[in-house]
């Protein structure tokens, strides 16, 4: 009984200390995103997401075929889904991306390609807690598939081409501005345009 007594305890302790350790960052940080989390920050959210993925979901396979259709299809959602905020290359260096705390990590690193298919297909079908990674999953057959077409995807962005890049460029969602900026590029080659005015000219612009 003692000794189980000194565990709790001293299990108690640690994580009250990790407790005092989280808040005098906080502190020290403050609200704002633009900081970024330190080597002991990241190491300890990095181990506390290992210990929520359940050891059944972390030993799965991935059970879909690594042909180039289906790394088209984890491609096509990756460049319409994933890319805003974690690029097209996997490096999470896009305007959304440096914007969020923590950022997104360099999907071509260790620190990813050594989880297992399970533990990345559970991240992307639920998301993590406290970061800007949403749960893309909707518990349906199809999403599941669409999940694990990701995960292959995920484990070829270290030998991504130019190519594959290219054609993801064309897939990404576009605001409504660069829909406007795409057509009448589109019109003006086709000679559609009344005008010969080059598409992006400003009509009537400052004097």
């Amino acid at each position: 009984m003692r000794l189980l007594a000194r565990i709790s305890v001293t299990i108690l302790a640690v994580v009250g200390l990790g407790a005092l350790v989280a808040g005098a960052i906080f502190i020290a940080g403050g609200i704002s995103a633009r900081s970024q989390p330190g080597r002991m920050e990241t190491f300890a959210a990095r181990r506390l997401r290992s210990f929520g993925i359940p050891r059944a979901a972390n030993q799965r396979k991935n059970p879909t075929a690594p042909t180039p259709a289906n790394l088209q299809e984890g491609m096509a959602h990756f460049a319409d889904h994933c890319a805003v905020c974690h690029g097209n290359d996997g490096s999470g260096d896009t305007d959304m991306g440096r914007g969020l705390y923590p950022r997104p990590p360099d999907l071509r690193k260790e620190a990813t390609r050594t989880l297992s298919d399970g533990a990345l297909l559970f991240i992307i079908e639920n998301g993590v807690r406290l970061t800007g990674m949403p749960g893309l999953g909707s518990g349906t057959r199809e999403s599941e598939v669409a999940s694990w077409h990701l995960v292959q995807f995920i484990r070829h962005l270290p030998s991504i081409t130019d190519q594959e890049l290219e054609e993801m460029q064309r897939m990404n969602p576009k605001s409504p501005d660069e829909w406007r900026q795409e057509e009448e590029e589109r019109r003006f080659l086709s000679g559609e345009n009344e005008t010969t005015t080059p598409p992006g000219k400003a009509r009537g612009g400052h004097r």
